[in-house]
């Protein structure tokens, strides 16, 4: 069976654990709701209502295109861009060629940023590595003018950051929103996260200063790993409605 990422690639490696998908997941948080065009994600109403399992949706549908066979992949992001052209119908518009790439964009920053934080540095050959992964993701999908390369990529993510987010009433509403289903503590937590993976415009479109107090926490969760003690830490963190679906993302 021919499956769409190898077995051996680093992205089976990041996307096979739970607290790296986390992280991944928290960042795409932030940058979405700076996102000009949220609004799409507001038309079903889905977002405002369920942000934490919208968001958590797109992610679980990324890494499970990551582990599947290349038909099955296939076959998924096939269903992906339909599903979005029904809302294009619905709404009588069309979503902007620039909107898809941004979230292809997020996934492959975040896929990288979080792994560097909490497991190594990647070798240019390895986030050459991730960036093919959705560079076939985006091309299946019929996006346009995508770089061919992740060196050739950099500027390109680089000039979407400055021209494609802006803080709007959409932006305060889903932080809003993220407090209300988060609680105060772990929204605490999840802005704390976000200011180590996301880059420096999301920083200060969102008005983050440069320290995280999770910075100093990072080693010792590391270190609760060696003794088996994450699944503790994260237990006590995440809202229990999700604790099923997240120990789901750890790939044994």
């Amino acid at each position: 069976m021919q499956f769409f990422v190898e077995k051996k690639s680093i992205v089976r490696e990041i996307w096979g654990k739970s607290d790296t998908v986390l992280f991944i997941f928290a960042g795409a948080a932030a940058e979405f709701a700076l996102n000009k065009a949220v609004d799409w994600l507001y038309f079903t109403g889905k977002l405002p209502s369920d942000p934490l399992g919208r968001l958590f949706s797109t992610v679980r549908y990324a890494r499970w295109i990551v582990f599947s066979s290349m038909e099955e992949a296939h076959g998924a992001i096939d269903n992906l861009r339909q599903i979005h052209s029904a809302v294009e119908q619905n709404r009588g518009a069309v979503i902007p060629d620039w909107a898809y790439r941004d979230v292809l964009f997020m996934l492959i920053h975040y896929s990288i940023a979080s792994y560097e934080l909490l497991e190594k540095k990647l070798s240019n050959e390895e986030k050459e590595e991730v960036y093919n992964v959705f560079y076939q993701v985006g091309s299946r999908m019929g996006l346009t003018e995508l770089p061919l390369t992740y060196a050739e990529w950099l500027p390109v993510r680089e000039s979407h950051l400055m021209e494609n987010l802006q803080e709007s009433k959409y932006t305060a509403d889903l932080f809003k929103q993220y407090k209300k289903h988060l609680g105060t503590i772990r929204f605490t937590i999840l802005l704390e996260g976000q200011k180590l993976v996301v880059p420096n415009r999301v920083k200060e479109l969102l008005r983050f200063n440069r320290f995280s107090l999770l910075t100093p926490v990072v080693p010792l969760y590391k270190m609760s790993r060696l003794v088996k003690m994450d699944g503790l830490v994260k237990s006590i963190l995440l809202p229990s409605e999700y604790k099923e679906q997240i120990n789901e993302l750890d790939v044994h």
